[in-house]
């Protein structure tokens, strides 16, 4: 074999630019061919790719050229989710314009994403910040308020205080803001919102046809929505005409209530707070706490005793203490709720530091005490000090006290949702403008269809803090288009992820007048979405409604936006670190002599770190353009999903990518070798015996191939490349010229999906003129699929000497003569003759000797 190597650098630019000119990976609106949608999700364009990148967009690729290949008309576009705070944080840091930042880093990431060849129709791109992208959502907007689906309010809001801006429940990790990190405030804001609730139910029901979602994200997504049956149960505050409405999803636990608790948002909290000066530091102190349900779950359990009462609904005479308690949300229930300590913890915790009533109300199933010691008991049981409910099962009892309470006007029986409307105005400048003008005389008005897109002013300052839409001098400042009296624009923008909550449908459609047009129709849904695991609330939830609401309004006629969902591992790089706490990039660091981690240019000692996901923040990325310029496209294609699942999270290595690099240039050899030996000319006689094995070898090994792709396992069919590359040159030695060339087409075309360059290189070295990547997957041959050989052990006066592969029911004389040509059976024979032959017609012979 020649030691010739693979030149890349000539390669991947020159195929690029052919796949360019034959506008190679169009996708056709008029095709015949079935259409297949696989899409990667939208990325933002924060600069430089790294290895991260890489990996996710060539599980893409390789799903669309595979596809493409066996003949679907493939849509696989690109665009750019460009709106978000951190352009308007550049802005700040690098004194340039967000758009100037947005689009430098736009220009970047796609030079990078072509460089690594990944069949996209750039034809179709989507920039969510430019006017033609947000305009039409703006439209959406408006048609969604229409309809009902968008409402302006006051409310309780997420406030960031770094950020200067409102969040999403869902943008809230552990009481702080998602991007900032900072602890979220409460705040009462009017705001717009999608009226996402509405469908909270369809939403649920949904979950049960996405069987090709992973369970996880199904989990998550229920778990968000949060369905539950309660019961909705009205308390009267002893000495006034006025009631408490609770809800709650335990109204068989009423008769263990010892206290009642507010919200320190509720109105009557509210109100109290404006006589009682401690009331009111008890709230900003609450209110310091952040809004998630685990910041609120692992803070102490605090309280304000009010003073006031409200009596039992189902103990003549019994009153309850009301209270304010830091762990009640306002935005949970009716922001009250009736506290029964021996069956819910938080309520137990407090009850104990107060030293309020703990009342035991179910018998545990599993027959221990009932006694309530330091742990509430929530599980199943027989009720206990409950009355017309003893005896009775926790589920049973659910269901009586709901008959009760409404037989008896007490309250009545309600299913709840956790999931809330989504919150999307925002207090800043890059987004996507709010199309409502408010008019002192009108109200909000709607900006006319006519008057789209509402553009954002490009001479912005970021001199003052908060939205710079506020104080610019002109922008707001407009007439009424309902009364044309002086009025002034919705400063807000909208929430980025109403951004990427429809892009999908626009790749479709993108160059449209109106948002969607009937070609978005005939690609939705999309039938391969891959992404991040991280999305699977967020974003998933998001588009799932938007889908719904476009189907509402006419664009779409599915109600889910993607058939199968997979979620791709991460690629993780060890970190490192300089003994000033400083992070270091792969490239600063180096192994001594004595095998220790030192940085390359001092030599000093770096602190190494686990391996985890590749980030900007933690310097452990390796920059695309590295890879690129060291080894090439295509063997950091390769390694990207060669060793791990592609579901797996993938540790990234300079030997495992060395050792890929090394394949690439085998593969490469063998067809500069063979290929001069290959002939196509003459026709390949099908059933010639000395190229059965070669054709069986690649015909079994393609259909393995393309089922391993279909099914994600890309690791499993690199695997398969690698034995046939193994197999191969023995294989081909003894088969004739045409037999040559029908294996090596088909070895070429089946790595394509991988490493497209070098099946490229590999595909022009047989002679052929058309691309690679538009010739049809290679068909296999049923026949050479079935198993006709069977291997049958080979023994010596029953020791194994070795094994033949025999025509299945060979007889015995057949499988004699092939374990005779074995050398080892022949030295172990030596100069003795054979007695005897014992022949288990499959499956062993063996020889017995004088």
């Amino acid at each position: 074999m020649s030691d010739e190597r693979y030149n890349f650098r000539d390669s991947e630019g020159y195929w690029q630019q052919r796949w360019r000119d034959a506008r190679a990976f169009r996708a056709e609106p008029e095709s015949d061919r079935p259409r297949f949608y696989t899409l990667a999700m939208l990325p933002y364009p924060s600069g430089f790719l790294h290895a991260g990148h890489l990996r996710n967009y060539t599980i893409v690729d390789i799903i669309a050229r595979y596809y493409r290949a066996r003949g679907f008309n493939v849509l696989h576009p690109m665009g750019w989710d460009a709106f978000g705070l951190p352009a308007e944080n550049a802005a700040h840091e690098r004194g340039v314009h967000p758009a100037q930042w947005t689009f430098s880093n736009i220009e970047q990431m796609r030079a990078e994403i072509q460089s690594i060849g990944v069949s996209i129709d750039w034809e179709r791109e989507v920039t969510t910040c430019l006017p033609d992208y947000y305009g039409q959502q703006q439209q959406l907007f408006l048609e969604m308020q229409e309809i009902g689906l968008v409402e302006h309010s006051t409310s309780f809001v997420n406030w960031d205080p770094v950020e200067q801006t409102v969040l999403a429940n869902e943008q809230v990790k552990d009481g702080k803001g998602w991007r900032s990190g900072a602890p979220v405030e409460r705040r009462e804001m009017a705001q717009w919102s999608f009226k996402i609730t509405d469908y909270a139910e369809e939403l649920l029901a949904g979950l049960d046809e996405l069987d090709h979602w992973p369970d996880k994200v199904r989990t998550m997504q229920r778990n968000w929505i949060g369905k539950s049956r309660g019961a909705q149960v009205t308390f009267s505050l002893v000495g006034s005409e006025e009631t408490l409405p609770i809800y709650t999803t335990r109204p068989d636990t009423l008769f263990g209530a010892t206290f009642c608790a507010l919200s320190p948002a509720h109105p009557i909290t509210q109100r109290l707070a404006k006589s009682d000066p401690k009331l009111a530091a008890f709230v900003r102190e609450s209110e310091a706490l952040g809004t998630s349900e685990a910041a609120i779950e692992q803070a102490e359990k605090r309280g304000y005793d009010t003073g006031l009462e409200v009596e039992h609904p189902l103990i003549a005479g019994a009153r309850l203490p009301l209270w304010v308690a830091n762990f009640v949300l306002i935005d949970y229930g009716t922001g009250a709720i009736f506290a029964c300590p021996a069956g819910d913890q938080r309520d137990l915790d407090f009850a104990r530091k107060y030293g309020l009533p703990v009342i035991p109300i179910v018998q545990p199933a599993d027959g221990s005490s009932a006694e309530i010691d330091d742990q509430a008991y929530s599980g199943e049981g027989t009720l206990i000090n409950s009355d017309f409910l003893n005896g009775l099962s926790t589920q049973e009892a659910k269901a009586v006290m709901i008959a009760h309470l409404e037989a008896r006007g007490l309250g009545w029986g309600e299913t709840r949702y956790r999931l809330r409307d989504w919150g999307l105005s925002r207090q800043r400048y890059w987004g996507c403008p709010i199309p409502i003008i408010h008019c002192p005389d009108c109200g909000a008005v709607p900006v006319p269809l006519a008057d789209l897109p509402v553009e954002l002013p490009e001479d912005v300052s970021f001199a003052k803090p908060g939205n710079p839409l506020d104080h610019h001098p002109s922008w707001k400042q407009v007439n009424c288009p309902s009364c044309g009296k002086p009025a002034v624009r919705e400063t807000d923008t909208m929430d980025t992820f109403v951004d990427s909550s429809w892009y999908f449908a626009r790749y479709a459609s993108p160059h449209a007048e109106v948002p969607l047009d009937a070609e978005a129709k005939a690609w939705m849904p999309v039938g391969q979405y891959v992404g991040g695991i991280e999305h699977a609330v967020l974003h998933l939830l998001y588009s799932r409604f938007f889908t719904r609401a476009l189907k509402r309004l006419g664009y779409l006629s599915v109600d889910e936006p993607f058939t199968r969902l997979f979620t791709q591992g991460m690629v993780t790089h060890e970190t490192y670190q300089d003994a000033a706490g400083h992070w270091l990039a792969p490239s600063q660091v180096t192994t001594n002599s004595d095998g220790q981690s030192v940085t390359k240019a001092e030599g000093a000692a770096v602190r190494v770190g686990p391996a985890i996901k590749m980030s900007k923040s933690k310097g452990n990325g390796i920059p695309l353009t590295e890879l690129l310029s060291t080894y090439g496209a295509d063997t950091a294609r390769w390694f990207s999903v060669s060793d791990t699942p592609p579901g797996r999270d993938f540790e990234w290595s300079e030997t495992g990518i060395e050792g890929a690099w090394r394949f690439i240039n085998r593969l490469y050899r063998l067809f500069s070798d063979w290929a001069p030996r290959a002939d196509s000319s003459a026709e390949l006689q099908k059933q010639q015996a000395e190229d059965l094995p070669l054709r069986r070898l690649l015909h079994r090994g393609v259909q393995a191939i393309g089922n391993d792709i279909e099914a994600f396992h890309f690791n499993r069919a690199i695997a398969r490349v690698y034995e046939l590359v193994n197999r191969l040159p023995d294989a081909l030695e003894a088969a004739s010229g045409p037999a040559r060339a029908e294996a090596l087409r088909m070895l070429a075309l089946s790595i394509a999906p991988f490493v497209p360059h070098l099946a490229e290189t590999c595909w022009a070295m047989l002679g052929q003129d058309e691309l690679a990547c538009n010739t049809a997957w290679p068909e296999v041959d049923a026949a050479l699929l079935e198993d006709n050989s069977v291997t049958v052990a080979v023994q010596v006066m029953g020791k194994r000497r070795g094994e033949v592969q025999l025509a299945k029911a060979a007889d015995a004389q057949s499988a004699q003569d092939a374990a005779l040509a074995l050398p080892a059976v022949q030295r172990a024979i030596a100069e003795r003759s054979i007695r005897k032959v014992i022949w288990v017609p499959d499956r062993i012979l063996n020889l017995i000797l004088d």
